[in-house]
């Protein structure tokens, strides 16, 4: 199956990259694309890492210093200088 890769500066990437490795252009961007998904196979999902955010925050938090979120305040979130 051929693989065309139409924007030139993408080229010009998998041609280096192809050429300070040594090794054709199909191994240099198979070798490229397999390490891409190993690197995001290993960070956290973004729900996972919104779930961990959202604990911690809950447990910084102290209920007792809470104020009521009155209009007055909420106007002053939006207030421009």
């Amino acid at each position: 199956m051929a693989f065309h890769i139409r924007n030139p500066q993408t080229e010009a990437l998998a041609r280096k990259v192809a050429a300070t490795k040594g090794v054709g252009l199909t191994e240099a961007v198979h070798e490229a694309l397999a390490n891409e998904l190993k690197r995001e196979a290993g960070k956290e999902s973004l729900a996972d890492f919104t779930k961990a955010f959202v604990r911690e925050l809950k447990a910084k938090g102290d209920p007792s210093r809470a104020r009521p979120a009155d209009k007055a305040f909420i106007d002053s979130l939006y207030e421009r200088d």
